[in-house]
C-alpha cells in the first residue's frame, strides 16, 4: 500500500498525539533534514507541536546551513526528551528504517506509537513497531513527503520547499538517479511554492579539500570483471559517510560501470562501504552478504573489527 493510500490514516495518528517528535539518521544529510523539516511543517498545520531530534554535534556544509537559518526551537537533543514529551507522544522516523541508525538507537524504546517513512530497502534489523511506510521506488524521503503535503493540500513558504527540493536533488545525485514521472511531479510541485534550484545548488557547494580528498580515493579503482569499480580510501583518513556515497556515485558516471562500491574508514573500528548500482546489478543483495544492505541501485555497509585490505578481499571474492 502506497504512502498515499495511507495518508488518511497517517493523518488520524498524528490528530490523537500532543506532540510529535521526528528524528532521522546519523550524519544528517539534506534528504534526512529536508523530510524531518518537511513532516515538522505537516504536523503543525494538524496544529500539534513537533520537534526534531537532533544529537549530531558536527554537520556536512549543506545541513549546516540549513539549521543555521531554521528557528532553534524546532530543534531538541534526545536528552532533553523528558521536558517536551505529554500524556499522549508520537515519534517520527524518516530516511531510515533501521534502529541502530537513529540519531539514538534508544529512542524506539522510549515511544509507544511510531511511524517509519522512508525509502531503504528493510531487513531484519529494521524497526518492526508501528505504522511502517516504506517505498523503495521513491527516490528519497523528501519525495515522499511531497507527495503528504500535495495529498494534504499544504501550502509551504519557499525556504522548506527549497530545503525538501535540496533532499531529492541530492538523493537523484541531480536527478541521474531513481527518478521516475512523480520525482519530477514532486520537484514541480516544490517550485510552485518557489523552491530556488540555486539555492539548492548553492547548499550542495562542496568544500574543496574534501572534492580532493575523494578525488584521490578514485585514482586507485579497480575494474572488476569490465563492470564493477571497486576502490578504497587512505587509512589514515576517517571518511564520513556521504563522502563514500559521493564517490560511488562519481565512479557510475564513466562508461561500462554498472556498479560501484567505495571502501573507507568511518570511524576507528569502524569500515564502510558505499555501493552504486544503474540498477543491472543488485549491490543491496551483494551487500548484504557483507551484513549491511539497502536497495538495488544504492546500499552500506558497516563492518567492525576488521581491516580495509581484508574487507576488499572478501568484496572482490564476492564480486568475482
Amino acid at each position: 500500500m502506497s504512502i498515499l493510500e495511507r495518508a488518511k490514516e497517517l493523518r488520524k495518528v498524528i490528530k490523537n498525539h500532543e506532540v510529535v517528535f521526528i528524528v532521522g539518521h546519523k550524519d544528517l544529510d539534506l534528504d534526512a533534514i529536508g523530510s524531518a523539516l518537511g513532516m515538522c511543517y505537516i504536523v503543525e498545520k494538524f496544529k500539534r507541536e513537533a520537534y526534531i531530534i537532533i544529537d549530531d554535534e558536527t554537520f556536512e556544509p549543506a545541513v549546516e546551513k540549513i539549521i543555521d537559518q531554521t528557528q532553534k526551537s524546532r530543534f531538541i537533543k534526545s536528552s532533553n526528551l523528558f521536558k517536551k514529551k505529554k500524556n499522549k507522544n508520537l515519534l517520527v522516523v524518516v530516511d531510515t528504517n533501521k534502529e541502530k541508525l537513529l540519531q539514538n538507537s534508544d529512542l524506539v524504546n522510549e515511544f509507544e506509537d511510531i511511524i517509519v517513512i522512508d525509502h531503504h530497502q528493510p531487513n531484519s534489523s529494521s524497526i518492526q513497531k508501528g505504522m511502517i511506510l516504506i517505498d523503495t521506488e521513491s527516490s528519497s524521503a523528501c519525495e515522499l513527503i511531497t507527495e503528504l503535503i500535495y495529498y494534504y493540500g499544504i501550502h509551504l513558504e519557499p525556504e522548506i520547499a527549497t530545503t525538501i527540493l535540496g533532499g531529492i536533488v541530492l538523493d537523484t545525485n541531480n536527478f541521474v538517479v531513481k527518478t521516475q514521472a512523480k520525482t519530477y511531479f514532486a520537484a514541480y510541485h516544490l517550485t510552485s511554492f518557489g523552491a530556488d534550484p540555486r539555492k539548492v545548488q548553492y547548499y550542495l557547494k562542496q568544500d574543496i579539500k574534501d572534492y580532493i580528498i575523494r578525488q584521490k580515493v578514485i585514482i586507485d579503482v579497480e575494474i572488476i570483471n569490465d563492470k564493477f569499480a571497486v576502490t578504497m580510501g587512505d587509512e589514515s583518513i576517517k571518511y564520513k559517510r556521504e563522502e563514500l556515497a559521493k564517490v560511488a556515485d562519481t565512479l557510475l558516471q564513466f562508461n561500462g560501470i554498472t556498479a560501484s562500491f567505495v571502501i573507507g574508514k568511518i570511524t576507528e573500528g569502524t569500515i564502510g562501504i558505499s555501493a552504486r548500482s544503474e540498477g543491472k546489478t543488485d549491490v543491496g543483495e551483494i551487500l548484504e552478504q557483507l551484513g549491511g544492505g539497502g536497495g538495488p541501485q544504492e546500499a552500506a555497509t558497516q563492518i567492525q573489527g576488521k581491516n580495509m585490505n581484508s574487507i576488499k578481499k572478501q568484496l572482490l571474492e564476492i564480486l568475482k
